[in-house]
C-alpha cells in the first residue's frame, strides 16, 4: 500500500526523502507513486525537492523521472559501520535542507529571479571558515591548532572551507580577505591553548558575532590559557580531545545544524513582516550584539530571538542596557501580536 498523495502546496517548501531498494523497485504501485511525485515536484521549481536514497544497487533501475535525479548513495558506504553511514546520511540531508532554505530565502528577497539564477544560488556551496591559532605546541613539535584545522578541512567536503594559507589570493591584503570571509561563512573556532592570546583569532570571533554568522566552538584545550576570551560563549561547544580526530566530523555536522537553523530563522524573520522597530537575532542576545545594535542606532524597540526565553538572571542583567529595549523570545513576541 502506498502513502496518501503529498500536497506540495501545503508548505512554503517541501523536502521528500525516499529510501529506495530492490523490493520497492519491484512494486509497480510504489514505482508509479514515486514517478508521479517526482514529476509534480519538478513542476514546483526548487520550492520542493525529492531526495532518493539508494539503499542497494537495484534502486538505480527505477528509471523514469526518479532516475533523472541524483541519488544519495547509501549503497556506496557499505564498508563503513552503520552508525557512520547514518551520520553521513543525516549530514547529506541536513546540507540539502539548508540549501533549500537558502533558495527559499533568495526567492523571498528576489521574486523576479530567473530559473538559472535560482539554480545557481541553490548549488552554491556553504562556506566554512576555520579559525585557528598557529602558535600551539604539542610536545614542542606539532602546531596543534593548525593540524586540527587541516583535519577539519579534509572533513568539510562537499562544503567549501577557508584556510588562510591556501585561500588568500596573492596581492590582496591579509586583513581585508579575512574579514570578508568571516562575514560570509559559517565559523568553527578551534579553541586551543593559545587561541585566546592571538589577536586575529579574537578579531575573527568578534567579527562573527557582529555579523551574526553561524558559529561553533571546538574545545581543544590541552592544558590552560592565561585569560579566556569572554566573547566565545552563547554558541554550541563541542569537546574535541587531542587524540579524537574521529570526532572532527561531529564538529562539522554540528556547524551544519547551525547553518540550517540560521536559514530557517532568517526565513521566519522575513515572513514575520515585522515593523521597523523589531530586530530579529539568530541567537539569544549578549552584550556584544547589543553593543553592535547601539552602534547602529538600533538600541530601542524590540529584540526577538529564538526560544527558549532568557532566564531571570540574564534578563535582569540586560535591563541595565536601557529602558527602551525589550527582549522577547519568538514565542513571547508572537503572543504579544495576538
Amino acid at each position: 500500500m502506498v502513502p496518501l498523495p503529498i500536497d506540495l502546496k501545503e508548505a512554503a517548501t517541501t523536502a521528500v526523502v525516499a529510501l529506495l531498494n530492490e523490493t520497492l523497485k519491484n512494486d509497480p504501485a510504489w514505482v508509479h507513486y514515486l514517478q508521479d511525485l517526482a514529476r509534480r515536484i519538478e513542476d514546483t521549481g526548487l520550492r520542493a525537492r525529492l531526495f532518493p536514497v539508494a539503499m542497494d544497487a537495484k534502486a538505480y533501475e527505477i528509471g523514469g523521472s526518479v532516475g533523472e535525479i541524483n541519488f544519495i548513495r547509501w549503497n556506496n558506504w557499505f564498508g563503513n559501520p552503520f552508525d557512520d553511514r547514518h551520520r553521513k546520511l543525516v549530514f547529506q540531508l541536513t546540507y540539502q535542507f539548508a540549501r533549500m532554505l537558502r533558495s527559499y530565502l533568495a526567492q523571498l528577497d528576489h521574486p523576479d529571479a530567473t530559473t538559472d539564477d535560482e539554480l545557481e544560488a541553490f548549488v552554491k556551496p556553504v562556506r566554512v571558515f576555520l579559525s585557528h591559532s598557529k602558535h600551539d605546541k604539542n610536545e614542542g613539535k606539532i602546531k596543534y591548532g593548525e593540524e586540527i584545522a587541516k583535519a577539519m578541512r579534509a572533513s568539510t567536503r562537499p562544503l567549501e572551507s577557508f584556510f588562510d594559507v591556501l585561500n588568500i589570493p596573492p596581492g590582496l591584503p591579509f586583513a581585508d580577505v579575512l574579514r570578508l570571509y568571516v562575514r560570509i561563512s559559517a565559523i568553527v573556532a578551534i579553541h586551543t591553548d593559545s587561541y585566546s592570546s592571538r589577536e586575529w583569532c579574537r578579531r575573527e570571533i568578534l567579527e562573527a558575532k557582529r555579523h551574526n554568522v553561524p558559529l561553533v566552538v571546538a574545545n581543544c584545550m590541552i592544558d590552560f590559557e592565561e585569560r579566556g576570551f569572554p566573547y566565545m560563549g552563547n554558541v554550541p561547544v563541542v569537546r574535541l580531545e587531542h587524540d579524537a580526530t574521529h570526532r572532527v566530523g561531529s564538529v562539522i555536522a554540528r556547524l551544519l545544524d547551525e547553518v540550517m537553523k540560521d536559514y530557517l530563522w532568517r526565513c521566519r524573520a522575513k515572513l514575520a513582516n515585522a515593523d521597523a522597530g523589531v530586530t530579529f537575532l539568530p541567537r539569544p542576545p549578549e552584550w556584544i550584539t547589543l553593543a553592535e545594535l547601539a552602534r547602529k542606532g538600533s538600541n530601542q524597540g524590540t529584540i526577538v530571538y529564538p526560544d527558549p526565553p532568557l532566564g531571570v538572571e540574564e534578563t535582569e542583567l540586560f535591563a541595565a542596557f536601557g529602558q527602551g529595549l525589550h527582549l522577547r523570545s519568538y514565542t513571547q513576541w508572537l503572543a504579544d501580536q495576538a
